[in-house]
């Protein structure tokens, strides 16, 4: 791991008709292997699914059936996807998803894919968190904040290119990768929900029974530390008002 300038990187972006990276399938993909300096390599195709393209996942990413019909099955597409994400840094918003989706689209496929989920990665998404400064933590909120051209939201090669400005401007502050990567290694403390029917309240406006029911839920590991801490604050503060009144024992 040496200086981030030196680096070699790549950053990948998958749409997908959905979320579950083993029953959704890769609609497209765009990759560009680069340095701080240049581009070394780039990649986009569209992918035929062989299935329909949920209505919901259309209205995100506006690719539909037609659009994909003729394009290459993923079994075409992934040994060069492969060789573009062997022997780099993967950068992604939200990377594990596209790993994980990728992962299995290789194995799917009959290819090897090990290497992926061992690949040394940075997301995106958890600088934004312990960048702490911007209003939102989606890739158009940071685009946004940092002034970054408009390439196009939720296609893969416009959130590519955003996305490899967005990480120069959350590194500027480290100098090697491994500063970046010991900083990601420690839970980090968020402000605010990002998900759910509190979404963008603050954790010590949310009722405590529901922060209670979503600390025992499979979320990613910074959240469930956010909610943990808000919930330890909550109640030293009861303990301390208890303490404080000499009367709380009392029926």
């Amino acid at each position: 791991m040496g200086l981030l300038d030196k680096e070699v990187f790549v950053c990948v972006d998958c749409e997908s008709t959905g979320l579950d990276p083993k029953e959704d399938r890769v609609i497209e993909v765009a990759i560009k292997r680069f340095t701080f300096e240049k581009e070394l390599m780039s990649y986009e195709t569209l992918i035929n699914p062989t299935r329909q393209i949920p209505q919901e996942s259309t209205a995100i990413h506006h690719i539909t059936q037609d659009m994909v019909k003729d394009a290459p099955k993923v079994q075409e597409v992934m040994p060069r996807v492969l060789e573009m994400l062997s022997g780099a840094i993967i950068v992604g918003h939200g990377i594990s998803f596209d790993i994980n989706i990728l992962a299995e689209s290789a194995k799917r496929s009959g290819l090897s894919s090990g290497f992926l989920k061992k690949a040394v990665s940075i997301d995106t998404l958890r600088l934004a968190r312990l960048y702490g400064q911007s209003g939102t933590n989606s890739l158009q909120g940071l685009r946004t904040h940092f002034n970054i051209e408009d390439e196009g939201a939720h296609r893969a090669m416009g959130d590519v290119i955003v996305n490899i400005e967005v990480f120069k401007k959350l590194t500027k502050n480290f100098k090697t990768t491994r500063q970046v990567l010991d900083a990601l290694k420690r839970p980090i403390e968020m402000k605010a929900m990002p998900l759910g029917k509190y979404k963008g309240r603050l954790f010590s406006e949310i009722p405590v029974n529901y922060l209670t029911w979503v600390s025992h839920q499979d979320f990613d590991q910074d959240l469930l530390y956010s909610i943990r801490c808000e919930l330890k604050r909550r109640r030293q503060r009861q303990n301390f008002s208890q303490s404080s009144n000499p009367f709380s024992q009392l029926d």
